[in-house]
């Protein structure tokens, strides 16, 4: 059963004739959906368009002069919509509930950036970070990746390109992934066409970001040959999402390649649930649990400060 606050959101939203565009296009999309959740935004003392690696982000600092670990944030939208602007919600609550720096990721899109632009994006701006942070208010020994949906998948390939490498990240942080392109799994065949994420909308964005072609594993992380030595993942899932059980998959991928991985599973969530922070509960509840494994992961070692 869903969330009754998730079920009221979607009910009003339904009411106001709000409706996915037909025939499903990008531009049509991002004219529907590229718009920010109407909460109040959480102060955080520092934010600032900047730039890192040569990819544009968006930096929240809550404590200027500080050098504070940082965590780069990959924003959802099926690597075809999606802002620095509808990620702000999230980005802000993430930098205040954490105590580290966030750095939002205005990765390019798809379909005229297609795979692997946005990750090559994405490994671009985590390489600059022991040159650039330092100049951020960051620091550049250390950083974890936190993605939802899309941006999950790509927070997961980050992870994976540099498994075993000095510069990997030390957790990756996972809402509800987008795992493997197959639309077969139980969660899948359950999905209706009335759902915040229809199956139909998957086959858009996997074609957008890949093609027809089937995915490799950057694109399809659970398609790696090994997944041992990828940071230890937190993974938060929705019980009423088309992706659960890729997410779930994943989970038990990670741990059976002896990488510790978390889990926690909203049974009454839907897809996206946790950008619906602000106005339901079930949504703040994800991003403190996000916030807290951040904070865990990237303490500064007994007698640093």
């Amino acid at each position: 059963m869903i969330d009754p606050v998730l079920q009221q959101i979607l009910g009003a939203m339904a009411a106001s004739g709000f409706q996915l565009p037909q025939p499903l296009s990008a531009p049509a999309l991002r004219a529907a959906l590229d718009t920010p959740m109407p909460v109040e935004p959480v102060p955080v003392a520092q934010v600032r368009n900047v730039r890192i690696g040569g990819v544009a982000a968006r930096l929240y600092h809550p404590a200027p002069g500080q050098a504070l670990p940082v965590a780069f944030l990959m924003h959802g939208g099926g690597w075809v919509i999606g802002t620095l602007e509808t990620a702000d919600n999230m980005a802000r609550r993430l930098a205040d509930q954490s105590g580290c720096a966030i750095l939002s990721v205005d990765y390019r899109l798809a379909p005229e950036h297609p795979f692997p632009v946005p990750l090559a994006d994405c490994l671009a701006a985590v390489a600059a970070l022991p040159d650039e942070g330092p100049a951020l208010g960051v620091r550049g020994d250390g950083y974890a990746v936190i993605g939802d949906s899309a941006g999950g998948n790509l927070a997961a390939a980050v992870a994976l390109a540099l498994a075993g490498k000095a510069n990997a990240p030390r957790r990756q942080v996972l809402l509800y992934p987008v795992i493997d392109r197959r639309f077969d799994t139980a969660s899948y065949l359950a999905a209706g066409e009335d759902a915040i994420l229809t199956p139909d909308m998957m086959r858009f964005f996997w074609d957008q970001y890949v093609g027809q072609d089937e995915p490799e594993p950057l694109a399809a992380p659970i398609r790696a040959a090994s997944l041992a030595g990828v940071a230890p993942a937190t993974v938060i899932l929705a019980g009423l999402d088309p992706l659960h059980d890729e997410g779930l998959a994943y989970v038990l991928a990670l741990r059976k390649a002896g990488v510790a991985a978390d889990l926690h599973d909203f049974a009454g969530a839907v897809h996206g649930f946790a950008s619906f922070c602000g106005l339901a509960p079930i949504g703040d509840q994800a991003v403190a649990l996000a916030a807290a494994a951040l904070r865990a992961a990237l303490a500064p070692p007994t007698g640093e400060s």
